[in-house]
């Protein structure tokens, strides 16, 4: 097939970025698999793997502009991972990473990162974020730290982490965006990305991801999980669809978290790395991409995603 996507940042990203680095890793893995690639996205991007269009945000996301006109001869199908204000007159898809606020129309042709974030959207149409395994190291023997990669904000949990370190004693480190005010054996980090990110990942005892809200997906658990480390977390949003009791624990409360923390590290980090291999590697993802693309282009219609890896530990409040 001949796909055209559209990113309206400049690629690849400084920083973390997590939409845009799924979107990099979409690209890279349908030229793996014999695809042509064109991206459209802000001037400075530069992927090899694609042919690349620069056009300015501000143009890509007027809502007076028919995307089409910027699609190369031949292209089958338009796929913007932004949304779009309005439908391009050739076969499209978006994908929503973000949560709609309630009663908020859903966009036409949208694809959703989860099963729990299509069900709070009444779909059911969704393709798990994906990324490549050869951007993170993997490592057996692990370290005496814990972790914390993200946004320090409340809803992503990082103080139940910062508690847990507290009443357990545990070497706890923060990577995120500000300095709280912690404790001798917290330390912050600052902002990570690239090999320091990845050597952080790697050799964690295990990635604390207490989310509080609705996590669409939750980038970060994958990122542990190919580098070989378990995951802690909450049964909030699509986490149960990711962590399995083979590669990481989830609970409702501090307690519960810190309860598991004890154990964590019976769980085998080649283990973890396989479970992200076989369900959330950018190949996987563009499989399923291709799958709604041909369901849209035979059918008019896409199609459900597919059953969950296994049974959820529980139903995400």
């Amino acid at each position: 097939m001949h796909i055209a996507v559209f990113s309206h940042y400049r690629l690849p990203v400084k920083g973390y970025g997590g939409t845009e680095r799924v979107v990099v890793a979409l690209v890279r893995a349908f030229a793996v698999l014999g695809h042509r690639v064109t991206l459209v996205a802000a001037p400075g991007t530069r992927v090899r793997e694609a042919t690349v269009v620069e056009v300015p945000p501000a143009t890509l996301t007027d809502a007076d502009v028919d995307l089409a006109r910027f699609l190369p001869p031949g292209a089958d199908i338009l796929h913007a991972f932004f949304p779009l204000k309005r439908s391009p007159s050739h076969p499209f898809v978006q994908t929503l990473e973000g949560v709609l606020r309630e009663g908020t129309p859903v966009p036409p042709n949208n694809i959703f990162v989860s099963r729990d974030h299509a069900r709070r959207s009444g779909r059911a149409v969704f393709v798990y974020n994906g990324l490549d395994p050869a951007d993170f190291l993997f490592q057996s023997a692990k370290q005496d730290y814990d972790l914390f990669l993200g946004r320090l904000h409340r809803a992503k949990g990082y103080r139940w982490a910062i508690e847990g370190a507290k009443r357990s004693g545990r070497r706890l480190l923060l990577a995120g965006g500000w300095r709280p005010t912690l404790r001798k054996n917290i330390r912050f980090v600052g902002e990570v990305d690239g090999r320091r990110k990845a050597e952080l990942l790697a050799g964690a005892r295990c990635l604390w991801m207490p989310a509080l809200w609705p996590e669409p997906f939750g980038l970060t658990t994958i990122e542990a999980l190919f580098s070989g480390t378990p995951v802690l977390g909450t049964h909030w949003g699509a986490l149960p669809e990711v962590v399995s009791p083979a590669v990481g624990a989830l609970g409702d409360t501090v307690d519960e978290l810190i309860a598991a923390a004890a154990t964590i590290h019976t769980r085998d980090p080649a283990a973890c790395r396989a479970h992200a291999e076989r369900y959330f590697s950018h190949l996987v993802m563009a499989e399923e991409y291709l799958r709604m693309y041909r369901s849209l282009l035979d059918t008019g219609a896409l199609p459900p995603g597919r059953a969950t890896p296994y049974a959820p530990t529980a139903t995400s409040p």
